[in-house]
């Protein structure tokens, strides 16, 4: 383990507060997402977009500077394609949030279809996996018939999901720090 992590001569505990406030912070946030699941979606639709279009224009550059070689035609294309999506994203968000669940639905759907077959295929946690299978597959329907509802709060939902946990991590690591622990301990 790499000791230079630790600054021994700061107390033992010593920064559990900043860890707290991260982890209330993130608490809040992901309640926020929850209260207010369209300004989520929103905001994770238009954060994404942003990210496609950064990717679109990275590409783009690396496809036309990166010299004559191999993929250079892929790089500028696969850019354009991120410059629409990410430019879809940021401007008509419902579009974007839209389109995310509908990946989410299609990839329950292949999932649970996945884990039913091998599940009838297993010879032990048959039945778990089979049920696991279903329920995906039914998250997938019920996402699918109320695609016009779910469209507009489901990435808000996961957004405040991850939010929810991490805060819950870092305030419990914060209580560990404080009587002790060390923040970053492996």
């Amino acid at each position: 383990m790499d000791e230079t992590l630790y600054d021994e001569t700061r107390p033992i505990g010593a920064g559990w507060g900043w860890l707290m406030a991260y982890g209330v912070v993130s608490l809040v946030l992901g309640l926020a997402a929850f209260v207010w699941p369209l300004a989520a979606t929103v905001a994770a639709v238009t954060v994404i977009g942003f990210f496609f279009l950064i990717a679109g224009v990275a590409s783009i550059a690396a496809g036309v500077m990166g010299g004559k070689r191999e993929g250079r035609l892929y790089a500028i294309l696969f850019g354009f394609v991120s410059l629409m999506i990410g430019a879809i994203m940021v401007f008509d968000p419902a579009s974007g949030a839209l389109s995310l669940t509908l990946v989410v639905a299609i990839w329950l759907a292949v999932r649970g279809v996945m884990e039913f077959l091998w599940g009838v295929r297993f010879a032990r946690h048959r039945g778990w996996m089979i049920a696991l299978g279903v329920v995906n597959v039914l998250l997938a329907l019920v996402i699918l018939a109320t695609i016009s509802w779910t469209a507009l709060t489901l990435p808000g939902a996961i957004l405040g999901i991850s939010f929810l946990l991490a805060g819950f991590v870092e305030v419990t690591r914060a209580m560990n720090h404080r009587k002790g622990a060390h923040a970053f301990a492996v």
